[in-house]
């Protein structure tokens, strides 16, 4: 006979065997300092997904994949007719990435669906767990390319003809991996969505608090800046005739740089994530080159006005270097607001399990902020040690993780049962 957990009932997960699961995960894709290197799509990405939907199907919950390989397992509620509640995050990382970005967020919500199941709690509503495709944006831009096309921010086309440095698109790396779903991309209702995280931050450790509320987002852009210059010898090419990508590229790296420094005083910051060049050897002056840019402030007027100093920029590094330069791609993240509702179910689950809780904003991109367009929406921080993410050295304990676990729990119960 299954139970309906009655509001105030204080409900806890299984950390043992949460833990496990993260075990688990890190022994796929391991990197050579005990990190992940499970870039999206790719070989190791597509064996974790199928160990993640083997953890599903045995505990009984329908698994579904749609075009963009996103992967919903649901848990069925009393009143299958009614949107579902639902968790998400990633499981793919960076190319040098670690053990818990993303990963605690699915993880934690398939600890979330069993822990319901040890418990027979039935909820009202169904609830629905998303690994989400390709979050990080490190084989395939821009990042949280799955949850935006869901969200009808990019066209599903434009997100299956990104490409990689090889040349592999996302749809051809679906197929290849099995994970072309037949289900469509986004436009169905949802209640609503709960993110996990680790904080990316070193906030809740350094202050004291075991989890963090985000009240909303830096608001950040992307762009793809592209140079082209001529081939030319090192040698006998005299300087006032040289159109060298390389130079043009470092000279845009430069101008970024500085304008995220002249607004670094309100914690603004700009990134110089990747140039390439071609032919990029030695002896030769390189015709083309590409810098890979974002840029983020705590609110979108100033992130404005460092966009237009950085395209202002342009010209003179151009004229410079003799180049051609321009802005080939742009993208925009973090101009959001998360759902009120959701936000004082959170604060008032952790304050009845005492939890302390930290509100701030979220520096860094998550599928949430997409998800947000869509449905109600929440993101929840949990700490890593000395804030030290994209990196293999990033590092937590279950003690830190199982306070925002247990508020994710009991948060997510409450909305089901609506």
């Amino acid at each position: 006979m299954s139970l309906a957990a009655p509001p105030a009932t204080n409900l806890s997960v299984d950390g043992a065997r949460f833990w496990r699961t993260i075990e688990d995960s890190a022994a796929i894709g391991t990197g050579p300092e005990g990190g992940l290197r499970r870039l999206a799509l790719g070989d190791d990405d597509a064996k974790m997904r199928r160990v993640f939907i083997g953890w599903c199907e045995a505990q009984g919950y329908a698994v579904t994949v749609d075009r963009m390989g996103n992967i919903f397992a649901r848990r069925e509620g009393s009143d299958p007719s009614l949107p579902p509640v639902t968790i998400g995050s990633h499981l793919d990382t960076q190319a040098a990435g670690g053990r818990f970005d993303g990963i605690v967020g699915v993880l934690g919500g398939l600890e979330v669906l069993r822990t319901l199941d040890d418990l027979g709690i039935e909820t009202r509503r169904p609830i629905e767990l998303i690994d989400w495709t390709n979050e990080e944006g490190a084989r395939f831009t821009p990042p949280m390319l799955s949850s935006a096309a869901f969200a009808g921010v990019y066209p599903l086309d434009w997100a299956l003809g990104r490409s990689d440095d090889a040349g592999h698109t996302v749809g051809a790396e679906l197929e290849r991996t099995g994970f072309a779903g037949e289900a469509p991309v986004g436009g169905r209702a949802l209640d609503s969505y709960f993110e996990l995280h680790i904080e990316q931050g070193p906030r809740l450790e350094a202050e004291g608090f075991q989890v963090g509320l985000v009240t909303g987002a830096y608001v950040a852009r992307g762009m793809i800046v592209t140079i082209d210059g001529e081939n030319a010898h090192s040698g006998p090419t005299a300087m006032h005739r040289r159109r060298n990508a390389i130079v043009g590229a470092a000279m845009v790296a430069v101008a970024a740089n500085e304008v995220g420094w002249r607004y670094s005083w309100c914690d603004a910051k700009s990134t110089v994530a990747r140039l390439e060049a071609w032919p990029n050897k030695p002896g030769i002056l390189s015709d083309e080159a590409k810098v890979f840019l974002d840029f983020r402030s705590p609110d979108a007027e100033t992130t404005a006005r460092m966009e237009a100093e950085i395209r202002a920029a342009l010209p003179d590094c151009a004229r410079r270097s003799q180049c051609e330069i321009a802005v080939a791609e742009d993208w925009t993240f973090g101009d959001l607001k998360f759902d009120a509702g959701l936000l004082d179910l959170v604060r008032g689950t952790a304050a009845r399990l005492q939890v302390p809780l930290l509100e701030l904003p979220s520096q860094a991109g998550h599928d949430a902020y997409h998800m947000s367009k869509v449905c109600p929406t929440v993101l929840i921080f949990t700490p890593c040690k000395d804030g030290i993410t994209h990196n293999e050295k990033e590092d937590t304990t279950l003690a830190d993780q199982l306070p925002g676990l247990n508020v994710l729990l009991n948060a997510v119960v409450e909305r089901a049962g609506r």
